[in-house]
């Protein structure tokens, strides 16, 4: 029998997790009584301060709780147990006080959350003490932050208030409790002070300050023994406001007389940011926040003080803000109440405040703390040890501190020219207005300068093995840094950080990184390997990792003759962060603040919440929610998905808040679609094991819930855990076989392509045994390193590098030699030799390796030595570059033909990755020569001349028409450890769009490779806009670009994902296919669809309406194989395998395999349609015709055009009046990627390309100007061809 019983669903809470009412207990109250009777009393005694009252949601009980219905399952909240004192019951009799001791209260079981310890709660709420006052005072507000056994923290906001001593209502349960003849002549002139505290899960420091601000009017005004019920009604509010998800939309709630706001946080990886982020800027000045900074970012132990108690917490807050995303991990505690200074003696790293009063006792205890005094803007140790705490990075300090002093901190000055708001609310709403503003510069300029500090980490990163070579960045930073670094790369805090790295992470670190990197530097990201100095980093004579960024704003296509990179700003780099001086006039572009404008935001008005807090009144108040936020939804435009996501989240919030599961589910699915960010996964998939029986029968028999139910349900398997280790490089202490020494190779990160790397092998083994000893790995790697370090200190004077191409690197120079033209230095380039003479060191072009016509190893005979010479012949000399290299020569003689026949290669293919490959080979020669013992060692380095002996070996020449045709090479698979089959290519054109960044503005190449990766190409220049969106981990079949912001991927696992071209990002998935998507078709034109049509490999075919992501209509095709679709006048094309079936439309009969290929077995696997001549081309497999069918009669037998030497056909597309084909055939013998161009209107083959090493995958258009082919995974190189 089927269980129908629910589990019970633990709910998430809402703002509030705690209200407490704290102060004097009654007994002392009474004693204070006793004293001020005594007449010249002018001090009385500090009290102790402990809980009276506690609040913990749910405040409905349960006999008004709702009845259960079919579709609610038991709700419940998870409970620790407390106590609560209980209020005596009001007697009839007057109250005495009893001979004998008094008789303790009685206690009330209540629930605590985790993590609130209500015996340190007083204190914490009086760090200073509780001591009645003389005068009234005014509400003082402080802030808490309360951390658990687990980590967990929970954030507290007190507010304090008095209450005369002197009130019959002061006590409880509405009597006095002593004789009114003599208290009224006695208690007056005294004041006795209470606090509010409340706990929440989110660190909504000036909103729940505002809250209890408004709580505090009623509270002064209301008699003693309302004030309970007062609490409790405040607390409930707060108990029933969800808390907004992550993006724009911010909450919004009548707390009578405030509209108080409630921050979302930006998104799901940000913290809640409500407080004044500018608020350590005005008590420090910049250099002393980066000492701040300092000391958090090496973990010390730091104590910071204040006369203001709200300041310790705020000001803390804010630092830790600015560290994110980096995260303090330590003990975080920002108020000590005057009992708690023991806590300081711990030996661990921490971030703690106490009361400036206690700043020379803490100085003089205590040893190895670095003291902020917030009050005095100063940071300084205490008194027995001095704490050495290193300096930020020179660079990245001077251009934080100006662009600090270049922010508008002091909101008079900005909000002068505005006229005074007369309404409270709308004042209240400009100031806000203003803070957000100025927090969003803030936060920017500090992430900016964890970036630029932490920009090169992923420099010596290896991925695939999660290494850190931590030596080898050391040595790239400067020595005045190196300290720094050092003590930063061993806290846990950046340990943290190299898991994000490791993992991938889009965090906000990574999303600037990426925006504010050099296209230069994107470049040399993916092609340059091994990195070095280019000559425009020589030239502006500073580290080339440490400039600004700049960026091309180009919108067409590009001119793929000459694919280069811009020019970039030089910056000014003269400041040091521990003595920087204000500059003068006008500062420099790379410090003014960047003008970065913020990120709309919107608010939603929480309705009112009715008392008494009954049952009735909430669900009317759950209602009011359902309702407000229906009509929210209605009134959004079709293209506000990011809005409407977080209304799903709030509507599925409040429908499991009313026990609705089933419109739960139907609201987090509309939810799945959307927003994939802030799906509550856990929370939807406890919803559903808490449904009833028959509730959950009907949930699984609505198509777009059993999908969200599998998935949300579906068990974790047997996958192992992600490993999130980061392991530090270390040399091998053992032999190792081939597979170790590719790890160890890669896990360096000298090489990662497999194949080099097994080349290396085959050359450090030559003549042994194949296995490699630690020391020959280690004089190999000390050899690379070395030479690495070489080539980074080369200084060339400004006169040689005027010469020399900006983007040029020198990656090795001989040592000083005899040549032809003088004596002097050879320097190789990775596009030229030339002679670096000594002397007044001055250029001489020997040739570049495309104008090389031989390259031999001589001698020369001087006073009767031969001495090895190695001579260069080009087309443009008569006479021959000869240099007497000696014991160099033969090295120089193998790199430099390697070079050269690398360039051949390039120009050939277009591709310029021969000649980084080529590059790589001729720098490995140089470390195995330098590691092996020399008889032999020339003989092993030869085994890497791979091009070389590719040259002489086996001579290919590209065919006439296809070098014509092709026009450049790009790779995806750049970076990978092995080349990636290209499964699919989509492009989309640039756009110009005021409100995007500049990049999006780009046309872009979008190219799928296995496991659910998609690396986008900017194709203005054909570099790496996107080195990897994750998509699922399943094949890619189709994708399609909807709207301008949006890319469609159809999976193997049944899934469409849509990927933003923004964000480049992917958050939103449509799981209503039930298996693998093949195919996408887009209705009307791409940036405004009206509808989008997908199959699946079953026969399914949705229509999707573009804007809702709803499927408007469904149908089915029998039989199954649907392979692809296309859409033409209104009419769905649908191959399958042994069809191509029209649909929706006038032609009623389909193209069959049976009628028409009957001598053998066959089906179809690309088809176009050519409107304009009426045809339907098609291809089969096993064939090697293409077939032409006109539309008018499908039953006519099929005109062919035979595909010469054509083995195999994998795609079609039509470009303008030609079909292009991609498959293999045979080329020179070999089988070989080709593409076919077919004149659609002459029905005979135009051109024969031989495209690629391995078989063209897919093909796509480029506004009808290029085609791009992709290949197998042999090759898994892009191709990109101009059309006639």
């Amino acid at each position: 029998m089927a269980e129908t019983a629910s589990q019970h669903l633990v709910l998430p809470s809402g703002l509030l997790e705690l209200c407490a009412l704290l102060g004097p207990s009654r007994d002392s109250l009474r004693g204070l009584e006793l004293a001020v009777q005594k007449r010249g009393v002018q001090n009385l005694p500090p009290l102790d301060p402990e809980v009276l009252s506690v609040f913990v949601p749910p405040f409905i009980g349960k006999e008004s709780s709702p009845a259960a219905g079919g579709s609610c399952g038991t709700l419940s909240k998870t409970k620790m147990r407390s106590f609560r004192k209980k209020r005596e019951k009001a007697k009839a009799e007057p109250c005495r006080a009893p001979p004998g001791r008094p008789r303790g209260p009685d206690v009330e079981d209540i629930g605590v959350p985790n993590g609130v310890d209500l015996l340190a709660l007083p204190q914490l709420c009086f760090p200073g003490g509780l001591s009645v006052a003389s005068e009234p005072k005014e509400d003082y507000v402080h802030f808490l932050v309360l951390t658990d056994v687990c980590g967990n923290r929970t954030y507290g906001v007190v507010a304090q208030y008095h209450r005369p001593l002197h009130d019959e209502y002061c006590f409880y349960n509405g009597k006095p409790h002593w004789e009114a003849s003599w208290a009224a002549t006695s208690a007056t002139g005294w004041f006795v002070p209470f606090a509010v505290c409340v706990i929440s899960r989110f660190p909504y420091y000036n909103a729940l300050r505002d809250c209890l601000s408004c709580l505090l009017t009623h509270l002064k005004l209301c008699k003693h023994f309302e004030v309970d019920n007062h609490i409790k009604d405040f607390a409930a509010k707060l108990s029933l406001i969800p808390s907004p998800p992550p993006g724009p939309l911010h909450l919004i709630f009548n707390m009578k007389p405030l509209q108080v706001v409630f921050p979302s946080r930006a998104d799901p990886e940000s913290p809640v940011i409500d407080l004044d982020l500018h608020l350590p800027l005005l008590c420090f000045r910049p250099e002393k926040v980066l000492q701040i900074l300092a000391c958090l970012l090496t973990e010390r132990r730091v104590v910071v003080f204040s006369a203001s108690w709200a300041l310790l917490t705020l000001v803390a807050e804010c630092f830790l803000v600015y560290l994110h995303p980096l995260q303090w991990q330590h003990t975080f505690v920002p108020i000590l109440s005057g009992q708690m200074l023991d806590f300081l003696m711990a030996p661990t790293s921490f971030l703690m405040g106490c009361h400036l009063s206690h700043f020379e006792e803490v100085s003089k205890e205590a040893d190895g703390l670095v003291l902020i005094n917030i009050d005095a803007g100063s940071v300084s140790s205490s008194s027995s040890e001095e704490v050495d705490v290193p300096d930020i990075p020179l660079l990245a300090a001077q251009v934080f501190v100006q662009r600090v002093q270049n922010l508008q901190l002091h909101r008079e000055l900005d909000l002068a020219h505005l006229g005074a708001s007369t309404d409270l609310n709308d004042g209240r709403a400009r100031r806000r207005a203003w803070q957000q503003r100025l927090n969003g510069r803030i936060q920017r300029l500090t992430l900016q300068l964890l970036v630029s500090i932490f920009r090169e980490v992923k420099n010596h990163l290896n991925y695939e093995h999660r290494v850190f070579n931590s030596e080898e960045f050391l040595k790239t930073r400067a020595p005045s840094d190196q300290r720094f670094y050092k003590q930063v790369l061993d806290t846990y805090m950046f340990h943290s950080f190299l898991k994000a790295r490791l993992s991938r992470r889009m965090d906000a670190f990574a999303q600037l990184d990426l925006s504010t990197q050099s296209e230069e530097d994107r470049v040399s990201g993916t092609l340059l390997s091994p990195r070095r100095p280019t000559v425009e980093k020589m030239a502006l004579g500073k580290p080339w990792s440490q400039r600004a960024a700049h960026r091309r704003m180009v919108v067409s296509m590009p001119n793929l003759h000459d694919v280069s990179v811009p020019e970039l700003v030089p910056r000014n780099a003269s400041l040091h962060s521990s003595s920087v001086s204000s500059p003068s006039g006008r500062s420099s572009s790379s410090s003014s603040v960047p003008n970065v404008s913020p990120r709309p935001t919107y608010t939603f008005k929480i309705p009112e919440i009715h008392f008494p807090l009954v049952s009735q009144c909430v669900q009317a108040y759950y209602c009011d929610c359902v309702d407000l936020l229906s009509k929210a939804m209605n009134g959004l435009a079709p293209d506000s998905s990011v809005l409407l996501a977080r209304y799903y989240y709030l509507r599925g919030l409040v429908h499991l808040m009313q026990g609705q599961l089933l419109d739960a589910l139907l609201d987090f699915q509309s939810l799945y679609k959307t927003d994939l960010r802030i799906f509550p996964g856990d929370l939807v998939r406890r919803a559903v094991q808490s449904m009833a029986g028959p509730v959950r029968a009907q949930a699984e028999c609505m198509p777009e819930l059993r999908r969200l139910i599998s998935e949300v349900l579906e068990p974790p398997g047997e996958a192992p855990k992600a490993d999130d280790r980061v392991k530090h490089f270390e040399l091998p202490s053992k032999h190792m076989g081939p597979d170790e020494f590719v790890r160890r190779v890669q896990e360096s990160g000298i090489v990662r392509d497999v194949n080099i790397i097994n080349r290396l092998f085959e050359a450090l083994t030559v003549g042994q045994q194949k296995l490699i000893d630690p020391e020959t790995f280690k004089d190999f790697y000390t050899c690379w390193k070395e030479t690495e370090a070489e080539a980074q200190e080369v200084s060339l004077p400004a006169s040689v590098l005027e010469h020399l191409d900006k983007n040029e690197c020198v990656y090795k120079l001989s040592s000083s030699v005899k040549t032809s033209h003088g004596v002097g230095k050879i320097a190789m380039t990775q596009k030229r030799l030339f002679l670096l003479t000594e002397g007044r060191p001055g250029y001489v072009d020997i040739s570049t390796f495309r104008d090389m016509q031989e390259v031999r190893s001589t001698t020369v005979t001087v006073l009767f030595l031969r001495v090895p010479t190695l001579k260069v012949k080009t087309a443009s000399r008569k006479e021959a570059f000869e240099a007497n290299l000696k014991s160099e020569r033969d090295l120089w003689h193998l790199m430099v033909k390697e070079m050269r026949a690398g360039k051949e290669l390039a120009d050939e293919h277009k591709d310029p990755q021969y000649v980084q490959q080529a590059l790589t080979h001729a720098l490995l020669m140089d470390a195995v020569v330098g590691a092996l013992p020399l008889p032999g060692a020339i003989y092993a380095a030869s085994k890497l001349s791979y091009f070389d002996k590719m040259k002489n070996e086996m001579p290919t020449a590209v065919p006439k028409t296809t070098a014509d045709t092709l026009k450049h090479r790009i790779n995806p698979s750049a970076g990978e450890t092995e080349p990636q089959a290209v499964d699919v290519l989509l492009y989309t054109p640039g756009h110009l769009d005021p409100a995007e960044k500049v990049g999006d503005a780009h046309p872009k190449l979008w190219c799928a490779l296995h496991q659910g990766k998609v690396v986008v190409f900017d194709a203005s220049s054909w570099t790496i806009h996107q080195h990897c969106v994750r998509v699922g981990t399943s094949k890619l079949n189709c994708m399609a670009m909807v709207e301008q912001s949006q890319v469609w991927v159809g999976s193997e696992d049944s899934v469409i994902y849509i990927i933003s071209s923004h964000s480049m990002s992917c958050n939103k998935q449509l799981t209503d296919h039930r298996a693998s998507v093949t195919g996408l078709a887009v209705q009307g034109r791409p940036e405004a669809p009206s509808q989008v049509y997908s199959c699946s490999v079953d026969g399914t075919v949705l229509v999707w309406n573009a804007g809702t992501l709803r499927v408007t209509s469904r149908f089915q095709l029998p039989g199954g194989g649907l392979s692809s679709i296309s859409l033409h006048g209104g009419c769905l094309w649908c191959c399958t395998g042994d069809s191509i079936t029209p649909m929706n439309s006038r032609i009623h009969e389909k193209l069959t395999i049976e009628g028409n290929f009957s001598e053998r077995s066959t089906s179809f696997v690309a088809f176009q349609l050519v409107p304009e001549q009426a045809q339907l081309w098609a291809a089969c497999s096993g064939y090697d015709d293409v077939y032409i069918w006109g539309l008018k009669d499908l039953a006519q037998p099929p005109g062919r055009v035979h595909l010469p030497n054509c083995s195999k056909v994998h795609c079609m597309i039509r470009v303008k009046r030609q079909i292009w084909v991609g498959g293999t055939g045979l080329s020179q013998g070999r089988p070989q990627g080709k593409i076919y161009v077919i004149d659609a209107e002459k029905q005979t083959v135009e051109k024969e390309l031989v495209a690629h090493a391995d078989t063209v995958q897919t093909l796509c258009s480029a506004e009808d100007r290029y085609v791009l082919s992709g290949s197998g995974g042999e090759e898994g190189k892009v191709a990109i061809w101009t059309v006639a």
